[in-house]
């Protein structure tokens, strides 16, 4: 996994359009055009990029025996699963469907509970009556929900003027109220982007940002979404995160330590492969010198939204890292 900082900031200007042949003025929010070009260019150079580095990844941070000597200090690690974009609205084999199956019901530990970061008026996902209904089940089922988006696409919020970030949190806290009883705690921001502006938008609705720790990098969820790569990509992403365990940087809670996991339900290939990553995490925690506990997965609703509100981002003041080439592509000031 390649992390590269840069000091360019990509912001939206206020841009006035003027009508000449009838004399009269609009004034709407819009993209420079220039500035457009380069926001497209820059995604597309991150595609480009990503797609060769997909052949390249790193091999695992070596255990010294330092580090080996400092985990045995340390409390074991659990793994705190959540998952972003849907609840799927597909008819035919919703891959959501599949991945709460596969929470319940899987050789490793049945019943796990994970956090689901929801888009509720999405067509595609929870503003259909299939995503209204899978959002009802993950509730039943004891997992978590979260916030992620209130709008009809899967929009930036920082994209979003303050009117429009106003109404998407308030309706988002609504739509989930509806079904848990209670306004949600937990936000997961779009393309993990965010600023002052947005971050303060959050606290006024009791929201708190969770980054993650490991990324399934699966977020593509259209075309090609095969993952040949997924258990050398999380070894390597362990491995990283086993420093900062061995260092003493990372909380515990509830005596575990909880190491946050990113997926996509609405991703078909994550949504089939469910039961394989849950072991490729042992199987990761077990290479890299990590000890799990006896229960690796969070079975409890409960602790597992203790757990996550310790791993949120205090304040804009924190330094956070951003999975993959997201560090690159917004600017690590900017939050």
């Amino acid at each position: 996994m390649l992390t590269v900082r840069n000091q360019t900031r990509l912001t939206f200007s206020k841009v006035s359009f003027k009508t000449v042949g009838q004399g009269s003025k609009a004034t709407k929010y819009g993209i420079h055009l220039r500035q457009n070009m380069r926001i497209i260019a820059r995604a597309l150079a991150i595609v480009a990029l990503a797609t060769g580095l997909s052949g390249c990844i790193g091999a695992p941070v070596e255990l010294t025996p330092q580090t080996e000597q400092n985990l045995r200090a340390q409390p074991p690690i659990r793994f705190l699963l959540t998952f972003d974009d849907g609840p799927s609205a597909a008819r035919f084999w919703n891959p959501s469907q599949e991945v709460l199956d596969a929470l319940l019901d899987n050789p490793v530990q049945p019943g796990i509970k994970a956090v689901f970061f929801v888009q509720t008026r999405a067509p595609r996902a929870g503003g259909s009556d299939i995503g209204r209904s899978l959002m009802r089940r993950e509730q039943q089922e004891g997992h978590v929900l979260g916030f992620h988006t209130a709008t009809h696409w899967h929009t930036n919020h920082r994209f979003l003027n303050p009117d429009e970030l106003e109404q998407s949190l308030a309706n988002g806290g609504a739509d989930i109220a509806a079904v848990t009883g209670a306004a949600p705690s937990l936000v997961r921001p779009p393309f993990w982007s965010y600023d002052r502006r947005t971050f303060a938008a959050y606290q006024r609705h009791g929201l708190h940002v969770l980054l993650t720790d490991l990324s399934a990098n699966d977020g593509k969820v259209w075309g090609i979404t095969l993952s040949p790569r997924r258990r050398m990509n999380l070894t390597r992403q362990l491995s990283e995160v086993r420093e900062l365990i061995a260092a003493g940087q990372l909380p515990a809670v509830d005596g575990v330590i909880p190491v946050v996991v990113t997926f996509h339900d609405l991703n078909r290939y994550t949504a089939r492969h469910t039961r394989e990553y849950l072991q490729i995490l042992l199987d990761a925690a077990r290479d890299t010198g990590v000890r799990t506990d006896a229960k690796p997965f969070y079975d409890d609703r409960q602790a597992l939204e203790r757990a996550a509100m310790v791993r949120t981002v205090k304040n804009t003041t924190q330094a956070v890292h951003l999975p993959g080439l997201w560090d690159w592509l917004w600017d690590s000031d900017s939050h």
